[in-house]
């Protein structure tokens, strides 16, 4: 199973954003973890690797199983681990090899084309101080199909 960990920075009223090519879509920045990393070392060298910032002192607030299903099969899951800070040091690219950053202001994060669960999670993390846990499935097309969160919220 592959494990994912990102992370959603914000200062004062923006949040750092990542916008991925392939489908549009706004993520927070972040990326695959590597054998043996743990999610914490994992989510700063990739935010860094992707923005050139290093994230100081994130913290754990989502725990995520993501299932891809086809005709009721499962053909991919994944879990991601999201963060959240408030810190960081270092200077912004001007280029990023992942897609388009752009800081956001955090009233406008949920207007972004995203994921309907990532919505979710933009929302509950930039929200509460609670963690959230939570199971979401797709179609292999993105269409979101079920969900199973703890605290459960309305999206």
């Amino acid at each position: 199973m592959q494990r994912v960990a990102n992370c959603i920075l914000r200062i004062d009223n923006q949040v750092l954003m990542l916008k991925k090519p392939r489908r549009g879509w706004y993520v927070a920045p972040g990326g695959k973890m590597e054998a043996g990393e743990n999610i914490k070392d994992s989510v700063v060298r990739e935010f860094k690797e992707e923005t050139g910032l290093q994230i100081k002192d994130p913290k754990l607030k989502g725990s995520f199983t993501f299932i891809m299903r086809e005709q009721d099969k499962t053909v991919q899951e994944w879990m991601m681990f999201t963060f959240h800070t408030t810190d960081y040091q270092g200077e912004l690219l001007e280029v990023s090899e992942e897609g388009q950053l752009e800081w956001v202001a955090v009233e406008e994060v949920l207007n972004k084309p995203m994921a309907e669960g990532d919505r979710y999670i933009f929302k509950h993390i930039l929200s509460s101080e609670e963690q959230v846990y939570g199971t979401f499935v797709y179609t292999t097309d993105f269409k979101l199909i079920d969900q199973d969160l703890d605290p459960s919220r309305p999206m």
